[in-house]
């Protein structure tokens, strides 16, 4: 059959957001490479396509590639990956195989909500669109989480106003799920009451309600952790966690490989320490939010961790040259838009290694850039795809003088 159509109409790759293109330069959605596309534009689907797992996929935001088999996903992180470098005129370094999280892995979660009547609409939002897409499966939610999908429908109904809508935030924590209801009026008694007879009917670890004015915890028997490194973190509202355990696992490793046998580290954009208690030596914490940063050092003095934490804006006020040079190695974990004001001065300093770990691959190119320039090699790049059938990319790469 192959033979019978001409070659533009095989997908040969996966553009950024997903699209198959073909040899012609065509953009076909929902298509994996190796489909062909026929002039009418039906698709017979390839070696890499598999059947959607999910009744809510193409139209649920949460999922951009469940047409794609594992082998076909991993090429495609590992393609965006070379596709920034490149941008930066970054040769390909020894991009690794992708570690994928496994289906329902996903310990957090951002959802909306939307009362019609007595009807609640509970899920993601659809691609590229305010609409909600009412959840009834998920395949990237650990079970814990989703579990709560159908009885937070109740209680919100109560809770939220005539065509009002609201947020739902989870985290698998260790004492159970976090829960924080974003938009919800709960200031009468029966309303209290009954956020109190939820949390302790499905065993949360904590329930908290922000009606604009930030998170107000209603329900917390035990103090909430996260256990970061083998040591247990309190969680404050609102703080970064890994989307999988299996992510954060597989990110730990290459940073720990990254930076070899040193003994003096600095941790930069540390969070509440994912790297910072899983590393050898003695580590520098540095963190500007200051709730994570309280956290940690609260958490590495009960066990007498070497880890010293610096609560400081690295935005505004980075580590100088001078300041990084005194490290044997050096962990970078900044946010999407990178570590603009870091690198350059990381890059003038005499620190031999670095390990960068980005969920932006067009910043880390960046970034990588000015680290090349000021005489690193980019040795290796570790992608990381937690979160499982997303565009969303994340890393781990070892830089060396």
């Amino acid at each position: 059959m192959s033979g019978e159509l001409p070659p533009g109409d095989l997908v040969v790759r996966l553009a950024a957001r997903g699209d198959g293109v073909t040899a012609d330069g065509r953009f076909v959605p929902l298509t994996a490479p190796g489909d062909l596309v026929a002039a009418d534009g039906s698709v017979t689907p390839g070696p890499h396509h598999r059947v959607p797992p999910c009744r809510h996929f193409p139209e649920c935001g949460g999922c951009q590639l469940q047409q794609l088999d594992d082998a076909a996903f991993g090429a495609y992180l590992q393609d965006r990956i070379a596709a920034a470098l490149g941008s930066q005129g970054i040769a390909a370094p020894d991009i690794r195989p992708v570690h994928i999280s496994p289906p329902n892995s996903r310990r957090r979660a951002s959802l909306r909500a939307e009362r019609r009547g007595r009807q609640v609409l509970l899920g993601f939002n659809a691609e590229a669109s305010h609409r909600i897409v009412d959840m009834r499966e998920c395949h990237i939610l650990r079970p814990e989480l989703f579990a709560l999908v159908p009885p937070l429908r109740a209680l919100l109904a109560d809770l939220l106003p005539q065509r009002g809508q609201g947020g739902v935030r989870m985290t698998l924590t260790d004492q159970g799920v976090d829960l924080l209801l974003e938009k919800v009026d709960a200031d009468d008694l029966r309303a209290a009451e009954a956020l109190g007879a939820f949390a302790q009917s499905h065993g949360l670890a904590r329930l908290a309600l922000d009606d604009g004015y930030g998170p107000q915890t209603r329900w917390e028997p035990d103090p909430v952790t996260v256990t970061l490194g083998g040591v247990a973190v309190p969680l404050p509202h609102g703080a970064f966690l890994q989307a999988t355990q299996e992510g954060e696992g597989a990110l730990v490793a290459a940073v720990r490989e990254a930076i070899g046998a040193a003994a003096v580290i600095a941790d930069l954009f540390a969070g509440l320490g994912t790297f910072a208690l899983s590393l050898p030596g003695r580590v520098l914490a540095v963190e500007g939010a200051r709730g994570a940063a309280l956290a940690l050092k609260a958490a590495a003095n009960r066990v007498q961790r070497p880890v010293f934490v610096d609560h400081r804006d690295l935005f505004r006020r980075p580590l100088t040259s001078e300041e990084a040079g005194r490290f044997e190695a050096i962990v970078l974990d900044p946010p999407r838009a990178g570590a603009k004001e870091q690198v350059p001065l990381l890059a003038a300093s005499a620190v031999p290694r670095i390990a960068y770990v980005s969920c932006n691959p067009a910043t880390f190119a960046r970034d990588a850039r000015a680290l090349i320039d000021g005489g690193f090699k980019l040795e290796w790049v570790q992608p990381v795809g937690q979160f499982r059938w997303s565009t969303h990319v994340e890393l781990a790469a070892s830089f060396a003088r």
